[in-house]
């Protein structure tokens, strides 16, 4: 990965609160795992920006090795990395995605 290739991925987590790096776009998710991502932070209502790393190889492989993580889709709330599509979904069914964005200032809606 190239450092122009970081900075924009640092660029793009800093610059809303709630980021997820998808394949597609949150009104049109390309892959079952980005979809279940969007339905969940949906649910709760939660403003987030959707990076399409289709529309960007550079983002799409500089992401993996930004994160450590190997998959696509990837959650960011304030500038931390939370993990991937099976993580989201269990910390969504157990409360811990709500009690998170709470406790980092990020309403939520009751799921």
């Amino acid at each position: 990965m190239t450092n122009s290739t970081a900075e924009r991925i640092k660029d793009v987590i800093a610059s809303s609160d709630v980021v997820l790096f998808m394949k597609g776009v949150p009104a049109s998710p390309q892959c079952g795992f980005s979809a279940a991502v969007v339905q969940i932070l949906s649910s709760l209502a939660v403003p987030f920006r959707g990076i399409d790393v289709l529309a960007d190889p550079q983002i799409r492989e500089g992401v993996k090795v930004f994160s450590n993580w190997p998959t696509i889709p990837q959650l960011y709330v304030k500038g931390e990395f939370l993990g991937g599509a099976d993580i989201v979904r269990e910390m969504f069914k157990d409360g811990g995605l709500t009690a998170l964005l709470s406790d980092k200032g990020i309403a939520v809606a009751k799921p």
